[in-house]
């Protein structure tokens, strides 16, 4: 595509052209869920004694994380692990779909866990995640896991349809079956959960980007575990140091409103907002990355000051 941007979405070709300069990727590690099934990561060690659990966005999977997850572990700042979320990746069992709707809440769980196995140095350990990725750390923040973490960094996250930060079908990007979500949702009230396999949301991913490994459609179950549950309630059980970065150019929410709607339920957060910057390009943007660097960095050495000014 010969201007990058998608018509129909996010404009792509800033983060596929960094990827390519950026080298190999660190090979996928299994570990075990408790439900017995081999899930991936790559790591990106660091001296640091700070790690970074870093979820991806929908539709894709771990390794367009790697330009901001190396930048930050060659800087000392933390050791990153970026999971490969079930129901994504290069084979996953079944791809767009999970078994319940909280099963990706345990399957975070468990790295966190598998994590702390493999490396008992850690001494302070961050849960974030970009797009649809914060979203499910949102999720995580607010539920029985929420402890787990130290801290949370929050790469412009999706809060949920109904948040003022997010744009009509997030710019294009995603597009939902309405009217099934909406049953379906009913329906799981009533206690009715036989259908939540069914397909409700596709994404519009240019072919010229595809290669196989995408997944372009979610069941109801994957779409609804991958949100936050209620986000007014899930921010506000955000007790611990959070940092919300944005992108001014952000094609899918509105960068501007992440301070309203935000600030209410977690008061300390730090909410910052990058220049000249996409959604996907705030990934591969070396001020985001100075940003995140800095902030990581001062919570290794504080966890009760604030050392952003909120834009």
């Amino acid at each position: 595509m010969s201007t990058g941007t998608n018509a129909n979405g996010l404009d792509f070709e800033a983060l596929v052209s960094e990827q390519g300069a950026t080298g190999t990727l660190p090979a996928l590690q299994p570990f075990e869920a408790r439900d017995g099934t081999t899930l991936s990561y790559r790591h990106y060690s660091s001296e640091s004694d700070t790690t970074l659990v870093l979820v991806h966005g929908s539709g894709t999977d771990s390794r367009y994380l790697a330009t901001f997850a190396r930048g930050l572990a060659a800087s000392g700042a933390a050791a990153v692990y970026t999971p490969d979320i079930r129901g994504h990746g290069p084979s996953p069992v079944r791809r767009g779909d999970i078994d319940y709707i909280h099963q990706l809440e345990d399957d975070l769980a468990d790295f966190i866990y598998h994590v702390k196995t493999e490396n008992s140095a850690i001494n302070r350990l961050v849960v974030g995640g970009h797009s649809s990725g914060g979203g499910l750390a949102i999720r995580f923040a607010g539920g029985e896991y929420g402890h787990l973490a130290a801290a949370y960094l929050l790469l412009a996250p999706y809060l949920g349809h109904d948040a003022s930060t997010v744009r009509n079908n997030s710019g294009g990007w995603a597009e939902p079956s309405v009217a099934k979500i909406i049953a379906l949702s009913i329906l799981n009230r009533l206690g009715v959960k036989g259908l939540n396999s069914a397909t409700v949301l596709r994404f519009n991913l240019p072919p010229e980007y595809r290669d196989g490994s995408e997944t372009l459609a979610y069941s109801y179950r994957l779409m609804t575990g991958f949100n936050p549950s209620n986000y007014p309630d899930d921010l506000r059980s955000i007790n611990v140091p959070s940092l919300f970065l944005t992108g001014a150019e952000d094609e899918a929410f509105f960068a501007d409103r992440f301070e309203s709607t935000v600030r209410p339920h977690v008061p300390d957060a730090d909410i910052v907002t990058v220049p000249g910057t996409s959604h996907l390009g705030l990934l591969v943007n070396e001020e985001g990355i100075e940003i995140v660097r800095q902030w990581l960095q001062a919570r290794s050495r504080t966890s009760s000051t604030s050392t952003f000014e909120n834009s």
